[in-house]
């Protein structure tokens, strides 16, 4: 979520920096150096770092102190002898951005600080059959309004909202979910009138940059071309490639539990047959086997597995090999050397990989000299939020001019 600042600046219309805009073109420079730092950086490093002088250095980060979002910790020596300066980095204070999802055991509010730090993540089992899509709207924006009040009292204001959803999004509308049985679901729009300006985007999506931004945080930056396959209500990728998210032409790509894995096979409720989703999703798995009332599905399906129940672990025989059939088309277009089992099926990796692996081997072409990985995503089922609401926070983390003008 770190992306690099590219100088393109607010511009007059004919491509000429205003003044006023070079002030904040240069406020923007120094905060993305303080950002991509990773450690305290001293005033003297940044005017060096960016050419700026000295005087232009004072003064913006005064006000980026007085906007809470940098603060001064600890010392820097500069490697150099001499007399340490004061460092500056990122605040834990003032901003923060708010990430929500629907998922196959409920619903979620995540909120990060300006660090990218989970400060505050809560859950609601939910039961979605039979549920209007505004009922679970308006309950996911009270635990919205909960989330921001519990970081309000630790200083912390939620800029920006994110939902994630199973399925397509057309800006703020969701096109399909089928698992919620929801079509042309103007969500954005309906949080909006209860007074929550959120943008939407497909779960799968905002798990696979929440999964980047934890592999970078962790120091694994060498995983920065990967598919994360998220299962639960519905099964979804999000394709990174090069550390960039893959969202093709209109933003739809990764729809991989509607890739058919049986031409001939069960009918789904897309309206296609044979879908991905009619073997591997949290449904799919139980079988039509009841879940005691209050019970996590997932958690119910990774017991009985432990406990060895016939019908529960052939049907995730079942679903890592429909799971690796529809991984292996992806891997042999795309050619990339990680898979990440997320959301539910990062809970019943146990039982998952080894099926897959073997799928993808026998059926990606280069396999055999360039073996895949299969994993548990870092993040498991909260990957989505965590994403979610990182992709908030990026907002004012790529430009902070936006939260400064909030607060004059």
């Amino acid at each position: 979520m770190t992306a690099a600042f590219r100088p393109s600046g607010p511009r007059s219309p004919d491509g000429a920096v205003r003044q006023e805009n070079l002030r904040d073109l240069n406020l923007e420079v120094v905060f993305q150096r303080i950002l991509g730092a990773g450690e305290p950086i001293s005033r003297t490093e940044l005017a060096s770092a960016t050419g700026l002088t000295r005087p232009t250095i004072t003064r913006i980060a005064e006000e980026l102190l007085a906007g809470r979002l940098i603060t001064e910790k600890g010392v820097t020596h500069n490697g150099r002898a001499g007399r340490p300066r004061v460092g500056l980095t990122l605040s834990d204070q003032g901003p923060a951005g708010l990430g929500l999802d629907i998922r196959a055991d409920g619903l979620a509010a995540c909120v990060v600080d300006l660090t990218g730090t989970v400060r505050h993540l809560t859950f609601a089992p939910a039961r979605y059959a039979g549920r209007e899509a505004g009922a679970v709207l308006t309950e996911l924006a009270g635990m919205a309004r909960d989330a921001a009040g519990a970081v309000a009292a630790k200083d912390l204001t939620v800029v920006t909202t994110t939902l994630a959803v199973p399925g397509p999004v057309d800006g703020g509308l969701v096109r399909s979910a089928p698992a919620l049985g929801w079509r042309d679901v103007a969500a954005g729009t309906f949080l909006g009138d209860l007074g929550l300006a959120t943008a939407v985007d497909n779960e799968a999506n905002l798990a696979a940059l929440g999964e980047l931004y934890a592999a970078d945080q962790g120091d694994d930056r060498a995983l920065d071309s990967f598919v994360y396959v998220s299962g639960g209500l519905g099964i979804g990728a999000g394709i990174v490639l090069g550390g960039r998210l893959m969202r093709g032409a209109r933003g739809w790509s990764g729809e991989l539990g509607h890739v058919t894995v049986q031409p001939d096979g069960e009918p789904c409720p897309c309206g296609s047959r044979g879908c991905l989703q009619t073997y591997a999703s949290t449904a799919a798995i139980l079988g039509g086997e009841p879940v005691p009332e209050g019970a996590n599905p997932d958690n119910v399906i990774t017991e009985r597995a432990e406990a060895g129940h016939p019908a529960t672990l052939a049907a995730l025989e079942r679903a890592g090999t429909a799971l690796g059939i529809a991984l292996s088309g992806v891997l042999n277009i795309l050619d990339l050397g990680t898979v990440l089992l997320g959301g539910s099926f990062s809970l019943m990796s146990s039982w998952l990989t080894a099926t897959v692996k073997a799928e993808i081997d026998r059926r990606v072409l280069t396999a055999a000299w360039a073996p895949v990985t299969v994993r548990p995503a870092l993040l498991g089922p909260d990957a989505a939020v965590i994403g979610a609401a990182l992709t908030s926070i990026d907002q004012i983390r790529q430009r902070p001019t936006v939260w400064l003008a909030r607060q004059g």
